[in-house]
């Protein structure tokens, strides 16, 4: 999908819908009748014996986590640390002229609540509150619920990818781009064209349709930047498709575990690195510590460990200069508040910490559904049980 610098979206203050704020935190709900959930996203015992953990399991390691907060199976693209036999190719990305937060937006929905039919977008930019083609799919949400519509003046056209969790608390729907102009009307975006995704499976699938990756899966979330607990899963970026991701007949644009490339791919992608396309893994090599980048912010440290351990996963087109994180609604507005500076920008501390830290970025070239991370003893210990 085209992305291009985006306002600041903000929901209705109004809306009583359950949003997550949290980061991730451990449970110690009752797991009675949840085996079926737990026996769907727990690695077999061979695979525990076969991946050691690099590091060890530390003493402040979650032993359980919330499946809203820290969503998908403890093997997920998502959750699968870096391996010690990843194998390293320069992804050789250079300094952008913005840093931004790809915005997504992710709800809890309640039985309750009014069911609200989902139609198209009318258009990626403005006007995505015009479209009239059903999606196949109602959700139950409050009638206050607003996302706003794209804007000409001035120009910001979001992804705003979404994720709606349903009422029977492992069903997830998602949609790109998200809007509803009006109190009570339709929802706007296209859905996931495979449908609802299991909260307890691999979590692949989704509405980051320039790779069709996940819109929930790999966000930064609330508190995990100006929180003490560390990133514990891999995160999402967005590159710029003209300058340097590659399309050829052997390498049309994408690689596991996406499975397309924007539709103008062909005619629009230009880079010259055959192995950086979306759905490429991005990590910082072990051999880089994280004294010798100079970073100077907690944030650029904390995403410098999660980069390490667990990588980036290339899921949309920036479309112009620039570089974005995807991140959960909120988490810029948060960063501000808790730092005193901006998550965006062209300039400052965390401005220069991310371009150090993506110049630093290599390719795991041999990510593969059956050597995730790039296989042997694992960088971190793997996600605990979900307990809820």
């Amino acid at each position: 999908m085209r992305k291009f610098q985006a306002q600041q979206i903000a929901l209705a203050a109004s809306v009583v819908l359950s949003i997550t704020i949290g980061s991730c935190h451990t449970t110690t709900a009752n797991n009675e009748g949840k085996s079926d959930n737990l026996s769907a996203q727990k690695p077999s015992q061979d695979f525990l014996i076969s991946q050691q953990v690099t590091s060890g399991i530390l003493a402040q390691d979650p032993k359980s986590r919330d499946k809203w907060l820290w969503p998908f199976s403890s093997t997920s693209i998502w959750n699968m640390p870096i391996g010690a036999t990843a194998t390293y190719v320069p992804a050789n990305l250079p300094k952008a002229g913005f840093f931004g937060a790809d915005r997504e937006y992710f709800y809890k929905l309640k039985a309750g609540d009014p069911m609200r039919q989902v139609v198209s977008p009318g258009s990626f930019g403005p006007g995505r509150c015009t479209g009239k083609q059903s999606m196949g799919l109602s959700l139950p949400v409050p009638d206050n619920l607003i996302v706003p519509d794209a804007t000409s003046q001035p120009y910001s056209t979001p992804n705003n990818a979404a994720a709606f969790l349903m009422p029977d608390g492992r069903t997830i729907e998602q949609l790109e781009p998200l809007a509803r102009c009006t109190a009570g009307g339709n929802i706007h975006g296209w859905r996931n064209p495979w449908g609802g995704v299991d909260i307890y499976g691999d979590g692949i699938k989704g509405t980051h349709f320039g790779s069709g990756m996940s819109a929930i899966g790999g966000s930064i979330r609330r508190g995990e930047l100006t929180g003490d607990e560390p990133i514990r899963h891999a995160i999402k970026i967005l590159v710029w498709g003209k300058k340097y991701l590659h399309y050829s007949k052997s390498m049309p644009g994408y690689r596991w575990p996406a499975d397309r490339a924007d539709r103008y791919a062909e005619s629009e992608y230009k880079g010259t690195n055959s192995k950086l396309v979306q759905g490429s893994l991005l990590a910082i090599p072990p051999h880089v510590k994280i004294d010798s980048l100079g970073l100077k912010t907690p944030a650029g440290q904390k995403i410098f460990k999660a980069l390490q351990n667990y990588g980036a996963y290339i899921v949309d087109d920036a479309y112009w200069d620039a570089y974005y994180l995807a991140v959960e609604q909120g988490v810029p507005e948060e960063f501000r508040n808790r730092y005193g500076y901006s998550f965006e920008g062209r300039s400052g501390a965390f401005y220069d910490d991310m371009i150090k830290l993506i110049s630093a970025l290599h390719i795991i070239d041999n990510n593969r559904p059956d050597n995730i991370g790039g296989g042997g003893r694992l960088r971190a210990p793997l996600a605990p049980p979900i307990e809820n």
